[in-house]
């Protein structure tokens, strides 16, 4: 390549790469798990990279071949040719792979589902949202699990916790994709409720955060939170357990609060709770950190205040909008049943622009 900071930048992951093969390879490495899923998350970020970057080099030594043969041979003009272009598409792909990128990009996730204004028709739709991403994950490899349910009497969502996870490794996980749902959805049709057929507006918030690979990654001291424990619930508040396993964890410096019941056990909740917490404490420290950084500048997709509202999902004209980027599409059928690609892909690519711009 001719930009000789992207060589130095390919020749510093190859040497990364190659270190970390060794370490893989290495059955010492296994007996510390954590270390372990540290270094081969570290090793499928850098393989799409190290890959692209053999496929140039195998296809640049082509091309030379093909152009020398083609001073002899007329036919191989054609074949160099067609290897010019798979040349620049590599060279295109490799520059992409390299590009400026979300640290938090490979992480899991834990997303949080409220219901807003709007009583039972708001738990209606934030239940439809919960639906969206979840066949959208079905869709796409990635396991979901809920950590924590309340529902309304109707079905709805008044509160949900679930986590995300691509089944296989790869270098973007949930975050890269599931980032830019943080924020206020707003809903405009007829509700179920409404006998009169006036279209009414109500909203639901979703909130998203990257998971720490590990709880010990984020400072958590045992006096700055209080645990209670309580009866799991169902629809209404209806109690679905006989034992006191649910779990509300209260961070008494910042007012967070997380509760879990998916688990039988208190134990397990309690866990399931401390990593969700782990992560809400996580990405409020790092938004205050950006938020000083910025001095004043605009947010960016990623960064998008939470109380903002961001999207409009309207029934009458099968129209959803996103507010951020000025996206407008009239497949929202389409979007709810979890065919999100085409505004993800507005996103991300708004999001890679200005990444861009700011280096």
């Amino acid at each position: 390549m001719a930009d000789t900071s992207g060589v130095s930048i390919v020749d510093d992951y190859l040497a990364e790469y190659q270190g970390l093969e060794a370490q893989l390879a290495d059955p010492d490495l296994h007996n510390d798990a954590k270390r372990a899923r540290k270094v081969g998350k570290r090793f499928n970020e850098l393989q799409p990279i190290v890959n692209t970057h053999k496929k140039l080099e195998q296809t640049r030594a082509d091309l030379a071949d093909a152009r020398e043969m083609a001073h002899e041979d007329s036919d191989f003009a054609a074949e160099a040719d067609r290897l010019q272009a798979e040349f620049e598409k590599l060279e295109t792909e490799l520059a992409d792979l390299l590009a400026p990128r979300d640290p938090h990009d490979g992480d899991d996730i834990v997303m949080e589902i409220k219901s807003g204004a709007g009583g039972e028709e708001a738990a209606l739709f934030a239940g439809e949202l919960a639906r969206m991403y979840q066949r959208y994950a079905e869709k796409h490899g990635f396991a979901v699990e809920i950590l924590g349910l309340s529902e309304s009497d109707l079905g709805g969502v008044k509160d949900m916790t679930m986590s995300m996870r691509l089944k296989q490794p790869s270098r973007d996980g949930a975050w890269s994709v599931f980032k830019f749902e943080g924020g206020v959805h707003r809903v405009q049709r007829i509700p179920v409720t409404e006998s009169q057929g006036r279209i009414q507006t109500s909203a639901a918030a979703v909130l998203v955060y990257p998971e720490p690979d590990e709880v010990e990654d984020v400072q958590i001291d045992e006096k700055d939170i209080r645990v209670d424990v309580y009866r799991s619930s169902g629809k209404g508040g209806q109690g679905v357990n006989t034992t006191d396993s649910a779990v509300r964890i209260t961070h008494l410096p910042t007012g967070l609060v997380v509760t879990c019941q998916k688990e039988r056990s208190q134990i397990q909740n309690r866990a399931r709770a401390m990593q969700v917490l782990a992560a809400r404490l996580q990405q409020l420290q790092e938004e205050a950190a950006e938020a000083e950084a910025a001095e004043g500048r605009a947010a960016q997709v990623r960064t998008a205040d939470r109380s903002e509202r961001i999207r409009t999902y309207n029934w009458p004209e099968n129209r959803i909008t996103d507010h951020r980027i000025g996206y407008k599409a009239h497949n929202l059928d389409q979007v709810l049943d979890g065919q999100l690609d085409d505004l993800l892909k507005a996103l991300s690519d708004a999001e890679r622009a200005a990444r861009l711009e700011a280096e």
